[in-house]
């Protein structure tokens, strides 16, 4: 990475459809400014473990499908090295969102196979042998902005050589070019005011993948 670029550290989970509406937009952030995007597991699994029984029973349920993909993206990441995080959450989010073909075990296996993994990662789905590492990636990201957020949460380096994070944005449809610019630009404005902390309204629309 140049010394002249910004890094960018994203938490997401492969399942949150808003996580993915804002990768995407990150993504085309890029490309329009000095950033580089360093990516990191959360998990909404995680995140909702204690307070289960205060949920929706179809939250539940879907939190129940929730941990296979994190467990991939981490075994993955622990026998790979960071670089295939992000490819392998672009081809498991592109079939899980876009495609709207939720994250079955036929899905893992076709976005291991697209990033040229093992498909024998696909059995860490069951496995627990890197929840250590999750949970501790899911912590790094998460404490960083409380726990009444969820995912994403972005973090740049601030004034001060801190980082400064926030959850969100939340956006749909995904922004790009020079849309994608400002909505950086206006984010990492109001992020780095001490103070701030939310501007929110109610949504409206929902995920809108039609131009990912």
């Amino acid at each position: 990475m140049s010394e002249n670029r910004t890094p960018a550290d994203f938490w997401f989970d492969p399942l949150c459809p808003w996580a993915w509406m804002t990768s995407r937009w990150m993504l085309e952030v890029e490309k329009v400014r000095p950033v580089d995007v360093r990516w990191h597991v959360m998990s909404l699994a995680v995140l909702n473990e204690d307070r289960l029984d205060e949920l929706p029973e179809e939250y539940r349920e879907l939190l129940r499908t929730a941990w296979g993909p994190v467990r991939v993206v981490v075994a993955a990441q622990q026998k790979h090295g960071d670089d295939v995080v992000g490819p392998l959450y672009t081809e498991l989010g592109t079939r899980i969102h876009n495609d709207g073909r939720g994250a079955t075990p036929e899905v893992i296996l076709e976005a291991l196979e697209a990033v040229g993994l093992p498909a024998e990662l696909a059995d860490y789905a069951e496995s627990d042998a890197y929840d250590v590492e999750l949970r501790a990636s899911h912590k790094e990201g998460i404490s960083k902005v409380g726990q009444d957020v969820g995912t994403p949460v972005i973090a740049v380096p601030g004034a001060d050589g801190e980082q400064i994070a926030f959850f969100g944005p939340v956006v749909t449809p995904a922004p790009k070019g020079e849309e994608a610019a400002k909505l950086w630009d206006g984010t990492l404005l109001v992020a780095s005011i001490p103070g701030f902390y939310e501007i929110k309204r109610t949504r409206t629309n929902g995920p809108d993948f039609s131009n990912l």
